[in-house]
């Protein structure tokens, strides 16, 4: 593009950031429907066996994963009037929403069979249109802006959105959905509220998505031009795809995703029975646990810009993510050393919600720290290789995202069967030894990954000084180059 563009696209507005972080909110509410509700809705609620329905579910993360190398190198070749992101974007709106909400609102009487192959087919297409949205989409952030410190700002409103949608869409199937009654007290099988939530959250993403493609369509003239043409054959496509991310920066955050999605695996998986079990909490206290995650959000939206621009984004990482990492399990640490009010006071549930809004504000920022990181390997790479990869390196951290998924719900697993919790145990049933396990193997299991993840990161070599480096020796190869 010319000078003139480029300048420009260094700059874009504040409209053209919340655009693009509202583009986080179909993501989040993807992932928390996902992640938390869909097992349980096929095999509880209607009643496909939980190993059929952990099959599907499986079979269908790995053809996803498999599909964000093939999207994110095709986007960075792609040469189209409207760039080479937004054609997939476009295109990924309304099969996106279509298929969710089908998820949701399977037809009525099929049998365990039918509903298998029914969710197997819906999560695969729900997957892969997500995979054409969110690769190409993710990968604007180098082509929106070099600005080592703007790109900070974009991957904090993409989390902040992230995080408040997949919450609000939770509350709202939980409080406002599943309605209860004489016949289903726990309001969980009331299956209007599952099909309604479909139909809200389906819009949801449909708006999410097609706002925040909308919203930076004006930017294409000022996006990076695909590279040259060239003969394309699958040996060259593997072997420049290998080269790309063979870059040391990338490893580092390659490895370090890894490790904090194993962490965040262990958190989720376990959450219900530290909260419930070993604090004795209360459905309702809970609930406030919850609730108290949109302070957390928007702490982090002020304090990630603020720490990567004082600190620089790998020495701010690190610092709050070590912060976050050691504060999450403390609590737990010092309940197991006596230093806790008893379960039931209220003392101890105002330390631990006090305690979780502040800490997983420092966690929500350190992904957001990371998320730029990742925008600042690609002039790093474009000057290693000379080509520009957006897709590849931002497909390469969906990939490992999604494959690391089923590797947190093992280690908690194992962390249960160690501690000796039966399932269908209510809380009285359990021994107190049986808790002082779980709180063992919960504290030292994610303090332990969790500093795997910050020993990674300190493996990051691009900082400030070496993107600006960066960004000079390009503008300086552009000018070396002859005039098409």
């Amino acid at each position: 593009m010319s000078g003139a563009n480029s300048v420009k696209s260094d700059k874009p507005g504040l409209l053209t950031q919340l655009a693009f972080g509202i583009g986080g909110m179909a993501e989040g509410v993807k992932n928390n429907g996902f992640d938390y509700f869909l097992l349980f809705f096929y095999s509880q609620i209607l009643g496909v066996p939980a190993p059929m329905v952990f099959l599907a579910l499986m079979l269908a993360l790995v053809v996803d994963a498999m599909s964000d190398p093939i999207v994110g190198y095709w986007s960075d070749n792609l040469r189209t009037r409207f760039g080479r992101r937004h054609p997939f974007m476009y295109a990924a709106i309304v099969p996106v929403a279509v298929s969710y909400f089908l998820t949701w609102n399977p037809p009525a009487g099929m049998s365990a069979d039918s509903l298998f192959l029914w969710l197997l087919a819906l999560t695969i297409a729900v997957r892969l249109s997500f995979t054409f949205y969110e690769v190409p989409s993710n990968a604007l952030v180098p082509e929106l802006t070099p600005s080592y410190d703007t790109r900070t700002s974009l991957m904090s409103f993409r989390y902040f959105f992230a995080w408040i949608g997949g919450l609000s869409i939770q509350i709202f199937l939980l409080f406002f959905l599943l309605k209860p009654s004489e016949t289903n007290p726990s309001g969980y099988f009331h299956l209007p509220g599952w099909h309604l939530y479909g139909q809200v959250a389906a819009v949801v993403i449909f708006l999410a998505a097609a706002l925040s493609t909308l919203g930076t369509h004006a930017r294409i003239p000022f996006l990076k031009e695909p590279p040259a043409k060239r003969g394309l054959t699958l040996r060259r496509v593997f072997s420049e795809i290998f080269e790309t991310i063979s870059n040391r920066s990338f490893r580092a955050l390659f490895l370090a995703t890894l490790f904090g999605l194993i962490a965040t695996g262990v958190s989720a998986t376990l959450n219900q029975y530290i909260n419930g079990y070993f604090w004795g909490f209360t459905t309702t206290q809970t609930a406030g646990l919850t609730m108290a995650v949109y302070i957390s959000a928007v702490l982090a939206l002020a304090i990630a810009p603020v720490a990567g621009k004082v600190l620089g984004k790998k020495r701010g990482a690190l610092i709050v993510g070590f912060l976050a990492f050691t504060i999450a399990p403390a609590p737990v640490f010092a309940r197991l050393l006596g230093l806790m009010p008893p379960n039931g006071s209220d003392a101890l549930y105002q330390i631990v919600l006090t305690i979780t809004i502040f800490d997983l504000a420092l966690i929500i920022a350190t992904q957001m720290l990371m998320g730029s990181m990742v925008a600042d390997i690609v002039e790093d790479s474009e000057v290693q290789t000379g080509r520009r990869s957006e897709g590849i390196f931002y497909a390469g951290i969906s990939f490992i995202r999604k494959l690391s998924q089923a590797g947190g719900v093992f280690v908690a697993t194992s962390v249960l069967t160690m501690a000796g919790i039966q399932e269908g145990a209510r809380p009285d049933q359990v021994t107190s030894d049986s808790l002082t396990a779980l709180g063992w193997g919960y504290a030292v299991t994610l303090l332990t990954v969790w500093m795997l993840m910050i020993l990674c990161v300190s493996f990051y070599r691009i900082s400030r000084e070496s993107h600006e480096n960066n960004l000079a020796a390009l503008a300086a190869r552009e000018l070396a180059e002859p005039n098409p």
